[in-house]
């Protein structure tokens, strides 16, 4: 049986990746629970579908001994959050870069098939050209951004020098279920879907006409598996090729949930970004292609809703 890890397998992205690949690989999910949880993985762990494994990616002898025989390795740990990276550069560049780093050489030791390794669209930068290409040039503005540009690059030398076969994927804004809303760093879709619930106001950072390239979460996994079973190297974009304003997602979460709250605005944010959107077509390549319209998708999010 092919054999993969997912570092970060506790976490929103991480452990929807774990549930997906448990039914037809053997899967063990390394996590240190600073941002992941436990209670995402307790069911594939108590039906002895996984291994789960409490550990850092800052431990790179832990890394070397449990990366022994595996295949593939799907590297989704970070500390995400562009504001958390403005707030303690030091610690998300720790994590995210020699994180990172640790996780390339381990699989350079064990002779790892291939490592897919989850890059952001924040790497662009605030540039007005729509839409993003693989081939523009980095314009990182947050030191988040900065992080995923080194992991890049990081990932290409280990292709050029070391012969280890690497994937980036871009991802866009991505959004489902397990994706926490209660943390000061969380992502605005669950955030806006626990306030309205709660028929509270969201707020709104500017205008709320800067747009987004929401990408449901089985996009993103399916995006992941198809990566690592064919031949794709290189950096591809992962989102769902549309953009949605920030004012009209709230007025879509709304109508779901059978309400009319109105937004609270502030100020714009350091380091965030007026408009994303992804082009596709490259990673059409090797098979993606997104299966979940915006609203299908918060649908689908609401539905599971357990916060």
């Amino acid at each position: 049986m092919i054999k993969v890890v997912v570092t970060g397998g506790a976490g929103f992205i991480g452990s929807n990746l774990v549930s997906a690949l448990s039914d037809k690989y053997k899967v063990i999910a390394i996590d240190d629970l600073t941002t992941g949880k436990q209670d995402n993985l307790s069911d594939l762990v108590q039906q002895n579908k996984i291994t789960f494994i409490h550990s850092s990616i800052l431990d790179l002898n832990k890394l070397t001994e449990i990366f022994q025989n595996v295949d593939f390795v799907f590297h989704q740990a970070a500390l995400p959050s562009v504001p958390r990276s403005i707030a303690d550069p030091i610690l998300v560049n720790e994590i995210n870069v020699h994180g990172t780093l640790n996780v390339l050489k381990a699989a350079k030791e064990n002779n790892v098939k291939k490592v897919i390794f989850a890059s952001s669209s924040s790497v662009y930068g605030d540039t007005a050209i729509l839409p993003k290409v693989e081939t523009m040039t980095p314009n990182p503005q947050s030191p988040y951004a900065v992080t995923k540009v080194t992991g890049e690059y990081y990932c290409q030398v280990f292709k050029q020098v070391y012969q280890i076969p690497t994937v980036c994927l871009r991802y866009f804004n991505v959004y489902g279920p397990r994706q926490d809303p209660h943390s000061q760093y969380s992502a605005v879709i669950p955030k806006f879907i626990s306030l309205i619930k709660q028929n509270k106001s969201p707020v709104i950072f500017g205008d709320g006409e800067q747009t987004r390239d929401f990408t449901y979460i089985q996009d993103v996994v399916q995006a992941n598996i198809l990566a690592a079973q064919t031949d794709a190297s290189g950096i591809y974009n992962i989102g769902s090729g549309l953009r949605t304003s920030v004012n009209n997602l709230v007025l879509m979460i709304g109508k779901i949930l059978g309400k009319e709250i109105k937004p609270v605005f502030e100020p714009k944010r350091a380091g965030d970004v007026n408009d994303s959107l992804a082009s596709i077509e490259r990673a059409h390549g090797f098979g993606y292609k997104p299966q979940f319209t915006l609203e299908q998708g918060l649908r689908e999010t609401i539905k599971h809703w357990k916060f």
